[in-house]
């Protein structure tokens, strides 16, 4: 039944979920009044007629991951979700982020077949906090030069616990409008006595590109008989390759072409001349072609090592010695084949033959063109990502109502990409190439003529590279005490220290082959030779029609930049990249921790009142000066979280917050441009204020059995404004800026503010409301006869909402618009980007004596991921389901075999530019992945 209804309809797949928890709930009728109280799960207890229940069956396994995590949300008074040390090192997640989407409300984006950020409660990574060990961190991978933190990095076998704090508290580290993300390694004093040994080692093969990669971990840890002192090491190596097949578009656009059917467009051909206005013409221009259609494949070749050591040591009572250390490497090299029109830009040279245009879209779904401009593209980058922490604390006792931690570190993400290489080839006046998006738009047909297979045909024509480099440091110190006032009574208060630097540089060698070499006369580029070409043949992308052209020459990439001396170029500076921050902020807190009863109804609640000083300095490129901006602000949050508990295994929460996330880090460059000429500035904004919200929780949480629970929570965010691009008219000091970046010569540098500036820049934007609501169950059927009582459930649904008000630019509709395509402004009214309505996870296992199964589906409905662009309204990606599975079987105390399966249904990524007409801009699979291997325990 779950699986029926997370394949069904969203709308029936809560429906048929809290069905399928309804319906269980009166089999527990009777266990409710034996469970023991949440606080007190071993203990016998009397029930109301005085006989003693039996004491809780000890579990071990997947099930008492799960049991453990359950107590992590029973005993918090705010609203957390966690998952423990097996459910994550014996599930098959590839990395952090596809542990995390198992928790509800959170869900995750995909790159290569792998999650790498997540978005939690409909809010992306950049406003979700992320902390390792207690401290605020950054890990980039690859291009991220945002706040978001790519999980991907991190193998989830070296975590032993991840905890999601979904309400604010005066305690916790602002920074926050989504959630805060808690990953911990783990203390050494946890294991057992002695000399503790756990290894793994799996084979792991993706039957898309027939890969086989190792999977290796391993933990080794002594505790000390006496419970003294304790030591750990852990570590987690991978190296596989995926393959990202399919077809894309690169969005959908209008242009005027050449002719159409014989019929000239043009009052002269291929260029020049003025417009010819006529029904075929009229009709074409204003209809949606693909920008670049194109076959092709993306290969990741990736390698991820991960490092932890851990010391704890007691050297006296209450007081409790902390050093952690955590080392990560991810190598991350992908390279991309793409045979391709160049539609884009190009259109008033080629000729248009038997137009079909689709009326109920507006898309120009299949032609044949003559003069076509056909481009093969090599690219190549490897990045080299290193992630590493130090931290340490010390917990002291000072008396048995009075004691204080005290936590710092450093902390340190590299991103480095040494090499971001596209090489091109072109032929610019192909006879005969069509498409045909009209049978199937996912898997049109793209056929090329047959020249597309010979070197000769093709001219070296472009080349790039665009080395960059992202570096997040984080330095923190913090102080917390806690004083036992008075029984039910805690005063907690703290302070802390933090300096974050980010700093990104880029450069590229990007030219056409005739500007950086000569040229024969007519000649766009050098003859290409077979040694500089190799024949490429597609992978299995799915239902590709007959026609469809899958082997074309692309260029031998290392040849061709070593023939040009690529990499000895000169490296010019990319100003738009070349940026940093430095934030620094301190700030204390002060919380009230009160449980009792009132009125014979027990609770337990927290208030407080966090304040943070942030000062901020922002460094760009503006008009070729490298200039700085610098600016303070200060925040206070309050919060109040409330549990009440209306019988032993009921809990009802709620809780209201102010919370704030400080920019994104793009946003506060002070790069661009200033023209003093014609009073215009493009810049970002180092004055962007934080976006601010006010928070809102209730939930409820049934405890009706043993390791089982239905949860019920609402959740409202009130956001005061998103930073949005605009063109506003202002000062110049409103900007910022130095004087010193108008130009001397312009009129503006003798009166800068002798009339208004058009300012192109990020502004504080409207606000949204989110609001939405989780469900969740998590069940063991122990109710059923054995062998059956071995199976369980655990799964969530989420749905969320929200509106907010975008400035858009929408199709053109005057073809003889001298300036064409002229788009058309429109206001548009949707929810977040990056915002799913519902997403839901579902597992289904069993455990029984040496054998363990389980299967779990992870849901994602559709969201939009950018404001789209060329007159669509909206990019974004249609819904997903990712299904993993595992099978195991303990053999010995201490080896367990075990089989497991990611994207089993080799789920296609299924993206689209504008959500009305749903074009295609890309439809790619990678493959599944079945990994087999061992794990011993000693």
């Amino acid at each position: 039944m779950v699986g029926i209804c997370l394949r069904s309809a969203t709308s029936r797949a809560s429906t048929s979920f809290l069905a399928l928890a309804v319906g269980i709930i009166p089999t527990f009728s009777h266990a409710q009044d034996t469970a023991s109280p949440p606080a007190q799960p071993q203990e016998a207890v009397a029930d109301a007629d005085g006989q003693v229940a039996a004491p809780e069956i000890i579990v071990t396994g997947f099930r008492k991951s799960l049991d453990a995590a359950l107590n992590v949300k029973r005993d918090s008074i705010a609203a957390v979700d966690a998952i423990v040390a097996e459910d994550i090192a014996k599930f098959p997640d590839q990395n952090l982020a596809e542990s995390l989407q198992r928790i509800p409300g959170v869900a995750i984006s995909r790159e290569g077949g792998e999650g790498n950020q997540i978005t939690v409660r409909g809010l992306g990574g950049e406003y979700t906090k992320v902390t390792l060990n207690g401290l605020e961190t950054v890990a980039a991978a690859t291009v991220n030069r945002g706040r978001g933190f790519d999980f991907n990095i991190f193998a989830s076998d070296l975590f032993r616990s991840l905890v999601v704090h979904k309400t604010a508290e005066a305690n916790l580290d602002e920074g926050s409008l989504g959630a805060v993300v808690d990953l911990n390694t783990g203390n050494p004093l946890s294991y057992k006595d002695g000399l503790t040994v756990v290894g793994s080692a799996k084979v792991q093969y993706n039957d898309l590109n027939d890969n086989v990669g190792p999977r290796v971990a391993a933990l080794v840890a002594y505790k000390d008989p006496g419970g003294v002192w304790a030591a750990s090491v852990s570590a987690a190596y991978a190296k596989y390759k995926t393959v990202e097949a399919g077809n894309n578009t690169v969005r959908w656009q209008q242009s005027r072409f050449n002719s159409v059917d014989g019929t000239p467009c043009f009052t002269q051909n291929r260029s020049g001349g003025t417009y010819v206005p006529g029904t075929a013409c009229n009709d074409v221009a204003l209809a949606f072609h693909p920008r670049i259609p194109r076959y092709g494949q993306i290969e990741f070749e990736r390698e991820r090592l991960g490092l932890t050591g851990s010391f704890e040591i007691k050297p006296a009572d209450g007081t409790d010695i902390n050093i952690n250390a955590l080392y990560a490497k991810y190598t991350e090299n992908r390279r991309e084949k793409f045979a391709e029109v160049l539609f884009r830009g190009n259109e008033r040279g080629i000729d248009v033959i038997n137009p079909v245009i689709d009326p109920t879209t507006n898309n120009l779904v299949s032609g044949t063109f003559n003069n076509a401009w056909v481009r093969i593209e090599d690219y190549y980058r490897q990045s080299k990502n290193s992630f590493y922490q130090f931290s340490g604390s010390i917990d002291q006792e000072f008396s048995d109502t009075f004691k204080a931690t005290l936590i710092g570190g450093i902390s340190r993400s590299e991103a480095d990409v040494p090499f971001e290489t596209t090489i091109i080839f072109d032929d610019r006046d192909m006879n005969g190439y069509s498409y045909d998006y009209s049978q199937n738009s996912r898997a049109p047909q793209l056929t090329f003529a047959d020249s597309i297979s010979d070197p000769s045909s093709f001219q070296f024509a472009e080349f790039r590279d665009r080395p960059s480099n992202v570096v997040n440091d984080y330095k923190t110190v913090k102080l917390n005490t806690q004083w036992d006032a008075a029984e039910g009574f805690t005063i907690l208060a703290g302070g802390i220290f933090r300096e974050f630097n980010f700093d990104s540089q880029a450069g590229s060698r990007d030219s056409t082959y005739c500007a950086a070499f000569a040229c024969a006369p007519g000649a766009y580029g050098m003859t290409v030779t077979p040694d500089m070409a190799q024949t490429f043949n597609l992978p299995n992308v799915g239902n590709v029609p007959a026609g469809t052209t899958t082997s074309f020459v692309v260029p031998n990439l290392g040849y061709v930049a070593d023939l040009i001396d690529l990499y000895g170029r000169p490296l010019n500076r990319s100003a738009g990249d070349t940026r940093s921050v430095r934030e620094r902020t301190t700030g204390g807190y002060v919380q009230f921790n009160v449980k009792g009863d009132l009125l014979g109804l027990e609770y337990a609640a927290n208030a407080g009142m966090r304040y943070v000083h942030t000062q901020q300095r922002a460094i760009g490129i503006n008009n070729a000066q490298t200039i700085g901006v610098g600016r303070s602000y200060d925040d206070w949050l309050p919060s109040v979280n409330l549990a009440v508990y209306p019988a032993s295994n009921l809990i009802v929460r709620g809780a209201i917050a102010k919370v704030m996330r400080r920019p994104g880090l793009g946003t506060l460059s002070p790069g661009g441009s200033v023209d003093g000429f014609n009073y215009r500035v493009s810049f970002g904004n180092p004055l962007l204020d934080p976006t601010r919200a006010t928070t809102f929780d209730l939930s409820v949480e049934w405890y009706f059995a043993r390791e089982s629970l239905i949860s019920v929570a609402l959740f409202k965010k009130d956001i005061e404004s998103f930073p949005i691009s605009q063109t506003i008219i202002g000062t110049y000091a409103s900007t910022g800026l130095p004087l010193s970046l108008i130009i001397p010569s312009s009129p503006a540098a003798a009166d800068p503010e002798g009339q208004p500036w058009q300012i192109a820049t990020t502004i504080n934007g409207p606000g949204a409301s989110i609001k939405g609501v989780e469900v969740g169950l998590q069940l063991p059927f122990t109710f059923l006869p054995g062998p059956l009582d071995g199976f369980g459930f655990t799964g969530n649904v989420t749905y969320v909402d929200s509106k907010t008000t975008y400035a858009l630019q929408g199709a053109a509709t005057n073809p003889l618009a001298t300036s064409f395509p002229t788009l058309t402004p429109v206001q548009v009214t949707e929810r977040l980007l990056g915002l799913s309505k519902w997403s839901a996870n579902a597992t289904l296992y069993y455990e029984k004596d040496k054998l363990a199964v389980r299967s779990s589906l992870a849901y994602r409905s559709g969201y939009l991921d950018t404001t789209g662009g060329n007159g669509n309204l909206f990019d974004g990606f249609h819904g997903t389901y990712f299904l993993d599975a595992s099978v195991s079987y303990q053999f010995t105390d201490w080896l367990q075999v075990r089989v497991d399966g990611n994207n089993l249904l080799d789920t296609y990524q299924n993206s689209f530019t504008d959500q009305d007409a749903d074009r295609n801009y890309s439809y790619q699979h990678t493959g599944r992945v079945i990994q087999l291997g061992a794990r011993v325990t000693f």
